[in-house]
């Protein structure tokens, strides 16, 4: 055997001369370049890859001594020249630093992410040791998985990384202080066998010490629960052959190069998986609408979701349903996912911790409004209304949001939208309990609300420029200027909606239950929801501003209020019960007195009273309506007073009576140069001659209608006309023009997000079909027309369903318009 020589040079010098090959010979037979065995030959490089040792140790067909000599020497374990007989203290010192493999153990039941780790795997795999460097960032919130997915990437590419895997936790969320770069640094150079004396304390010159003694390796490092990219890079490696895991609670956006893997939380199916692997199939088996239940109280958090299966693991007895229901309360949640370090309350207390403990001013306040932050009820959190909750500027807000999504705390669903995971909002919450007054939390619902009514009556100052509702606003409001898109606001309040009217609710649950702020609420978005039908919403809200109204003694609110619960009664076929509503808000306006009221009301009881053919006493009320209007010069009443009047005199068979009427109506609209006005009168006049069987007369003013509805860029209103178009055409017999009407509507109507009218039409549809006995697509429209209608509409439902039956049986149905159709 060889004596063993200062330098990997000389000893491979050495093995290749006794074997009596060239380096040209040793390269082919080695499977490596010349240019390699060059390069080692002259010193140029000490440290080759451990596929290159093997290949020399093969090819140069060394005993198993020599083997392990020549692998001390590769390695720097080599010292000085020394006889065969070290050769023992060589093996014995390779022995004492292996290959390092130091990952955790993957997760028996790890579930999902396939499309994560597939992602991971095509950046990481290395088969031959020639790929650049890759580097994978793994972010998401605490408990959502980010280490299980390294771990199990990185057992997977273990063929990969022939010379080992390194595994440091940066701490960089707890438990404990973030550990020190320099810390880190030493920690993986002793893991690839460098003397700790060895090591520079700058970190600068450790990271190049690092990567020299990474060059020429295949390693995997995985850089677990760093803070941010300061963290981690001086530990990545620079050369070829070694890669990168970085996990992390923050964002790692701007590490170059890096495969961002963004973790959310398990599908259903995941989580059922998951805590199936926990607490065995039969048990989700015999309660499997349980485990769903209890699955998504976890939030789909994998810790959640183990933490919870344990729990039920150790408790046998225990039925799923009974942890659910103990779940339920939000106040309770947290409890039931563990207490110590290991629990979610703990996972997400050391992210809040880590930026309430920062030296960054934006950190600090992040933390600190976390808690009011959560107070508001609803999907998710718009920047404007958090910005009014927290009474900050827009600017600052948007920060602090934006940080809180860099800490995976909140959730960015679309740009100036947020979202709290359902964990982190109770913990919020918890704290909100703790550290906020009720009335504090309640101010905040009250900025957030007083926001919403500001919105409301700005988008009524546009739909509805002369409503008189609008004389009662209190909060300060600057209308829609005349070059807005009146459209983009309805579609904001669309998008808004649903958070709205939660909140409304959370309202009304407070102490604002005892203000006005609730009923000057619910009267801003009359506007809002008169134009896009949501005659639900109107009713349920009107109904409780209207008790709150009445009992603060409120009385112009609760007059309106009181007018306004009577519109869904009317556009759900309900007329008795609108027509008594109606003549009760009518006394509120005479006790007030309110004659503008009084005017507008007895336009609508007109109006009702004619559709309940009491056409005598409607004449009545709309001569009333005219006359009180006349009094006070308010010309918008007039005109519709006159519109009333007419459709009155056309149920009467006074043709000449109501085209003059209509006429003086539309003339004023004309004149106010109001395009929703002019569109809306035209519309009524086309309506009313159908309904009377004046079929050509109402096509001229629905065309008229619909082409001031596109002047005004009304949507809403251009469906409307597009419906009674429709009517009008399938009235003549002519269905195939109607069918392709109705088919350009439901588009608008789709697009505006109006179900209520989209089942109207399509109602419509059915109708027409029916008429034209082509009983198989009446069925399929009325089916569709009445699976959308249930919740929007029970007494279209019914129409749907009755006609149904008739086209089951093949009765012969004649076409007619209906204005109870109309929404």
């Amino acid at each position: 055997m060889a004596e063993l020589s200062t330098t990997l040079s000389e000893l491979l010098r050495t093995f290749r001369t006794r074997s009596g090959l060239t380096q040209a010979a040793l390269a082919e037979k080695a499977g490596l370049s010349e240019q390699a065995i060059s390069v080692l030959e002259r010193g140029t490089r000490s440290r080759p890859r451990m596929d290159t040792i093997r290949g020399l140790t093969k090819a140069l067909d060394l005993t198993p001594a020599e083997a392990d000599q020549f692998l001390a020497v590769a390695r720097g374990k080599g010292h000085g020249s020394a006889p065969a007989t070290q050769a023992a203290d060589a093996t014995a010192g390779v022995a004492a630093s292996p290959v390092p493999w130091q990952l955790p153990p993957a997760a028996r039941d790890f579930t999902g992410r396939g499309a994560q780790l597939d992602a991971m795997l095509s950046v990481l795999r290395n088969p031959t040791g020639s790929a650049p460097v890759g580097l994978v960032a793994v972010t998401g919130m605490g408990g959502i998985g980010k280490t299980a997915l390294a771990v199990q990437a990185a057992h997977i590419l273990t063929d990969s990384y022939p010379d080992g895997q390194l595994y440091l936790n940066l701490r960089g969320y707890g438990p404990g202080t973030p550990m020190a770069v320099a810390d880190a640094q030493r920690q993986l150079l002793r893991s690839v066998g460098v003397d700790v004396r060895l090591i520079p304390g700058d970190v600068e010159e450790a990271a190049a010490v690092l990567r020299s003694e990474l060059a020429g390796r295949r390693l995997l490092i995985l850089l677990d629960n760093a803070v941010d990219i300061t963290h981690v890079l001086p530990l990545l490696p620079g050369h070829a052959g070694s890669s990168a895991i970085i996990t992390s609670r923050g964002s790692l956006a701007t590490l170059a190069g890096a495969r961002q893997v963004h973790l959310d939380a398990l599908s259903e199916s995941e989580s059922v998986e998951l805590l199936t692997g926990v607490i065995g199939e039969a048990r989700v088996a015999a309660e499997p609408d349980a485990a769903r239940n209890l699955t998504a109280i976890s939030g789909r958090l994998p810790l959640a979701v183990r933490l919870i299966g344990g729990r039920l693991a150790s408790r046998p007895t225990w039925p799923i349903h009974h942890l659910v229901a103990v779940l339920q309360d939000e106040k309770r949640r947290l409890d039931g996912f563990g207490s110590d370090e290991n629990s979610v309350r703990a996972s997400i207390a050391s992210s809040v911790d880590f930026l309430d403990s920062s030296d960054r001013p934006l950190d600090r306040d992040a933390a600190g409004v976390l808690p009011l932050l959560s107070v508001l009820d609803g999907s998710d959190l718009l920047t404007v209304v958090a910005s009014r909750l927290l009474e900050l500027p827009l600017h600052r807000t948007d920060a602090i949001l934006e940080r809180l999504v860099d800490l995976n705390l909140l959730e960015s669903v679309a740009p100036e939208r947020y979202r709290f995971h359902d964990l982190i909002r109770a913990y919020a919450r918890e704290r909100a309990d703790e550290i906020l007054t009720t009335e504090e939390r309640d101010a905040g619902v009250q900025r957030a609300l007083r926001l919403y009514t500001e919105i409301g009556w700005a988008v009524q100052s546009r739909t509805h420029p002369a409503n008189p509702r609008i004389a009662l606003a209190t909060a300060p409001f600057e209308p829609l200027p005349t070059t807005s898109d009146t459209e983009a606001a309805l579609s904001w309040l669309d998008d808004e909606q649903r958070n709205l009217t939660d909140r409304y609710h959370q309202a009304s649950q407070s102490s604002l239950a005892r203000t006005a702020e609730i009923p000057e609420l619910v009267l801003s978005l009359f506007g809002y929801l008169e134009s896009r039908s949501r005659w639900v919403e109107m009713r349920e809200m009107c109904g409780t501003a209207l008790e709150i109204a009445t009992q603060l003694e409120l009385g112009p609110m609760a007059a309106w209020l009181e007018h306004d619960t009577a519109i869904p009664e009317v556009e759900n076929g309900s007329l008795e019960a609108a027509a008594e509503r109606l003549l009760r808000a009518l006394a509120r306006f005479r006790a007030l007195p309110d004659l503008r009221g009084q005017a507008r009301c007895c336009t609508s009881i007109a109006h009702v009273l004619g559709r309940l053919n009491r056409v005598a006493d409607a004449i009545d009320y709309g001569n009333e309506a005219l006359q009180l209007s006349q009094e006070l010069g308010d010309e918008t009443v007039v005109g519709v007073a006159h519109v009333a009047l007419g459709a009155l005199y056309d149920r009467n068979g006074d043709y000449a009576l109501a085209d003059a009427s209509y006429q003086r109506g539309i003339k004023l609209a004309e004149q106010s140069q109001d395009s929703r006005s002019v569109s809306k009168r035209y519309l009524n006049t086309g309506f009313s001659h159908l309904l009377v069987g004046r079929v050509d007369d109402a096509v001229g003013p629905l065309l008229k209608s619909l082409d001031a509805a596109k002047r005004g860029k009304s949507d809403d209103l251009q469906t409307q006309a597009m419906q009674g178009l429709a009517g009008a055409h399938a009235s003549r017999g002519e269905y195939r023009e109607a069918h392709a009407i109705l088919d350009e509507g439901i588009v608008l109507v789709r697009a505006l997000g109006n179900r209520l009218r989209e089942g109207s039409f399509i109602l419509e549809h059915g109708k027409i079909s029916a008429a034209e006995a082509d009983f198989p697509a009446a069925t399929r429209y009325l089916e569709s027309a009445m699976e959308i209608l249930h919740t929007n509409s029970p007494h279209l439902e019914v129409v749907a369903a009755k006609l149904l039956e008739d086209v089951r049986h093949g009765h012969d149905y004649v076409y007619r318009f209906d204005d109870s159709h109309v929404t």
